[in-house]
Formats: C-alpha cells, sequence, structure tokens
C-alpha cells in the first residue's frame, strides 16, 4: 500500500511539473482582474465574443465555458461542504476558507465569461451543488485527511482539464483580443488550482483512510462530471 501510494504521489508531481512547463507563468490576478476590477472593465476583450470562428470552434468554446463555470460552481459547494463540517479547527478552517475564497473569485470570472460569450449554463447546475456540497461535507466528515484528499484528487483532475483546454485554444485562429485573454485567466486559474493540490498533499492528503481508493473515486467522478456539463 505504502509503494502505491508513493507511485502515485510521484505521478501527481511529474503531472503538476510537466503542466507548469508548458506555458509561460503570469503575475497572480493580472489576467482575471479584467473582470473584477472595475477600472478594467472595458473594451471588446471583455464585452464582446468572436464573431470570426467557425461553428466548431464556437461549439468548442461553449463548451469550455459551460464545463469551467460549472466547476467553479461545484468547487464552491465542495469547499462550502468541508468548511460546514471542520469550521471549528481553526488552523484547517482557515486553510479551506482561502481557497474557498480563491474559488470564489474564479466563480464570479466565470459567470461573466459565460454571459459576455453567450454561452448557455449547464443544466446539471443544481446537481453540481448539492453533490459538491455533499462530497466536501462527508469527506469531512470522515477526516480532515480525506477532506484534503478530496481537495487533491479534484484538483488534480481540474489542472489536467485546463491544460487540455489551453491546448484546444490554442488551434483557435481568431483576430478577437477576448481569446488570448481566456488562455491567461485559465493559465492562471489552473495554477490556482495546483497551488490548492500542493497545499492539500502538504496538509496529509495521503493519509487518508484509503487514500488510493477515495482519489480514484473521486477522481473519476470528476472526469464524468466534465464530460456530462460539456454537453448537457
Amino acid at each position: 500500500m505504502a509503494s502505491k501510494l508513493n507511485m502515485n504521489a510521484l505521478g501527481r508531481q511529474l503531472c503538476r511539473k510537466s503542466i507548469l512547463r508548458t506555458e509561460p507563468t503570469i503575475s497572480r490576478g493580472l489576467a482575471s482582474s479584467a473582470y473584477t476590477d472595475p477600472a478594467r472593465e472595458q473594451g471588446h476583450a471583455v464585452t464582446s465574443t468572436p464573431n470570426d470562428i467557425t461553428p466548431q470552434q464556437r461549439k468548442l468554446l461553449e463548451a469550455a465555458l459551460r464545463v469551467d463555470q460549472a466547476g467553479e460552481i461545484a468547487a464552491n459547494w465542495i469547499y462550502h461542504g468541508q468548511h460546514a463540517v471542520l469550521s471549528r479547527d481553526k488552523r484547517t478552517g482557515e486553510l479551506i476558507q482561502d481557497m474557498w475564497d480563491q474559488e470564489k473569485k474564479h466563480l464570479q470570472v466565470m459567470d461573466k465569461l459565460q454571459i459576455q460569450h453567450q454561452v448557455r449554463p449547464t443544466l446539471l447546475t443544481d446537481v453540481a451543488k448539492v453533490a459538491g456540497f455533499g462530497l466536501g461535507a462527508a469527506t469531512a466528515l470522515i477526516s480532515k485527511e480525506a477532506a484534503m484528499a478530496c481537495t487533491e484528487a479534484v484538483e488534480t483532475v481540474i489542472g489536467e482539464h485546463y491544460e487540455d483546454q489551453l491546448k484546444e485554444l490554442d488551434e483557435m485562429s481568431t483576430t478577437h483580443p477576448s481569446i488570448p485573454l481566456l488562455k491567461d485567466i485559465i493559465r492562471e486559474f489552473r495554477d490556482d488550482e495546483l497551488e490548492h493540490l500542493d497545499i492539500a498533499v502538504e496538509n496529509h492528503a495521503q493519509r487518508a483512510p484509503a487514500h488510493a481508493l477515495l482519489s480514484a473515486v473521486v477522481g473519476a467522478g470528476c472526469k464524468v462530471a466534465i464530460e456530462l456539463c460539456k454537453r448537457v
């Protein structure tokens, strides 16, 4: 079992390093502040959507934003559930609150992107809220370590998902300034999610009961949810 856990951890570390090598890093908050700083909320990059992309590219853009918005909704409710259970533990509660605050900003930005690019939200929004809260609360009730293992598994999948999304957007041919900005935002959010992964590991995620099984189940559930929210 120890050997299996070590291999899982090594795989995540290699995956994280690979992701971070593929794109340049940007200053934290630089891209997303275009939507959160009123002084910067102007111009075509944040007020309009491309009209020079193909129908297939439009479909890709809509699916990307639909699933990203749904993912941030679920993430907010996961941390909500964890915080509801673990907030009495001062250190753990503050740690969860800090990560939750970042996810709140992510959702604020994704909500604005969804409106800007005229994307229909997923029909599974309410499911994402209930499932997210349930997952967060259930793992927190098992133990602090299980809550961190949940975060580790979720953020591993989301980091990989954002990286795949960047590769798809790189193939989109458009002169519209919103797409380069979107890519910068995805890079920023990807790095935030990978930071959450690191925090979870540093706070003993891999000491959770049945860590390998828990990680596999949560990770598989995230991948299924991503594919469903792209389509529904």
